[in-house]
């Protein structure tokens, strides 16, 4: 059995709501039984975390957590857990996760600099995948938790210990990478919603697998670079005629790779 966990805090924008039925939609239609909590997330935290990192640090709280509840799933029965941030949208219906003990997810993250258009290959967490037994989950989780523990002062790098501390164990260990869990920039964005540009043509260009589900970056809107009335174009409906089909097809139209 595999279990999707995903939570939200409380009120999201409609955009979000979007993504998130789009995952319910998608494991009801595979038979995957689909969890939803808000901030009842945080009681997964031990207390001296939870007043280390709330409220300031909620990201960071948030990223800790998660990896608490796939390790209690795993030992109450479920056999694998897929854990989805909330704005991470479900492309293909058709998609599976890999047969991987774990696996994390792919970003390609691009923005401009002074020469032009950049991209940086990185993993992210906003996609994880553990299946039970296996032996990265609990040293991940470990090591997070003590790099929070060790930190002196009041500020925090909001990515610590997700995609900072991911990428950088990959770079030495590998991990498995869900190619298809891609992510965002808000400039990649921008250009999907314009339909071209040089940030989506990057991201094209040095993406291996066609997207099958996207995290939207809701930072990107938190930020300002982005609002929620443009992720809601961005996602629009459920026809093939949206922003994003548009561009899964587009994907594999350009890449034999894809096909």
């Amino acid at each position: 059995m595999l279990q999707v966990l995903q939570s939200c805090a409380p009120n999201p924008p409609e955009w979000i709501r979007r993504c998130l039925r789009s995952v319910q939609q998608w494991a009801q239609q595979h038979g995957h039984p689909h969890q939803y909590i808000e901030d009842q997330l945080f009681e997964f935290l031990p207390d001296e975390l939870r007043s280390k990192c709330l409220p300031r640090h909620r990201l960071i709280a948030t990223d800790i957590a998660r990896l608490r509840w796939c390790e209690q799933a795993l030992t109450e029965g479920a056999d694998a857990v897929l854990w989805l941030d909330a704005d991470t949208l479900m492309l293909d219906e058709n998609w599976q996760p890999p047969e991987a003990d774990y696996a994390v997810g792919r970003e390609i993250w691009v923005q401009p600099k002074s020469t032009g258009w950049r991209s940086y290959k990185k993993v992210h967490n906003a996609a994880l995948l553990f299946r039970r037994g296996n032996a990265f989950l609990p040293y991940y989780r470990h090591a997070a938790e003590q790099i929070v523990r060790a930190h002196q002062g009041h500020h925090m790098v909001p990515h610590l210990v997700g995609p900072k501390l991911l990428t950088a164990l990959h770079n030495i260990a590998a991990h498995s990478v869900m190619e298809e869990a891609a992510l965002l920039s808000p400039w990649t964005i921008q250009d999907w919603l314009a339909g071209t540009g040089p940030a989506l043509e990057t991201f094209l260009r040095d993406s291996v697998a066609a997207p099958a589900l996207i995290n939207l970056c809701q930072s990107s809107v938190a930020n300002g670079e982005l609002s929620d009335e443009q992720m809601l174009q961005a996602i629009g409906g459920r026809d093939s005629t949206t922003p994003m089909r548009i561009l899964c097809a587009h994907n594999m139209r350009r890449h034999p790779l894809w096909k």
